[in-house]
């Protein structure tokens, strides 16, 4: 594989992981969020999808942020009828965004941020490696 393609790849995946990591941090970021009237919908997670795509230029593999869906998992309920955003049963409806399974797949999202990173360098020096035996 030519250095071009290496870059164009692992710069694709950076910015596909980055996009996925502000997903992420927007669903923690909400994760207690409550209604702002009675009987209405809290914050509802989002999930980021990627597609792949041929860069026409280079034919390197791209990565690519595709839209971003929401998760349609129910939301959690607690009882608390002094709440202004209860319902008639006394029920509060919350964000259905798990804590866990937020900071797993951000943990994934910057491994793989950090993979690509790798890469870039990795071809970095191989660019100056090559350099240098031609000065040579």
């Amino acid at each position: 594989m030519d250095f071009l393609k290496s870059l164009t790849t692992a710069a694709s995946g950076l910015k596909a992981q980055s996009s996925r990591m502000r997903v992420i941090a927007e669903n923690i970021a909400n994760a207690d969020s409550a209604p702002t009237k009675a009987g209405g919908e809290p914050y509802r997670r989002k999930i980021p999808t990627f597609t792949a795509q041929i860069d026409r230029e280079t034919g390197a593999s791209l990565v690519e942020t595709g839209k971003v869906r929401r998760d349609t998992t129910p939301f959690r309920t607690k009882h608390d009828p002094g709440n202004p955003a209860a319902n008639a049963q006394g029920d509060v409806s919350l964000p259905n965004v798990n804590g866990l399974i937020e900071n797993m797949d951000m943990r994934e999202a910057q491994r793989a941020y950090e993979a690509n990173l790798n890469m870039v360098t990795a071809t970095r020096r191989m660019v100056s490696r090559t350099l240098d035996i031609l000065k040579a």
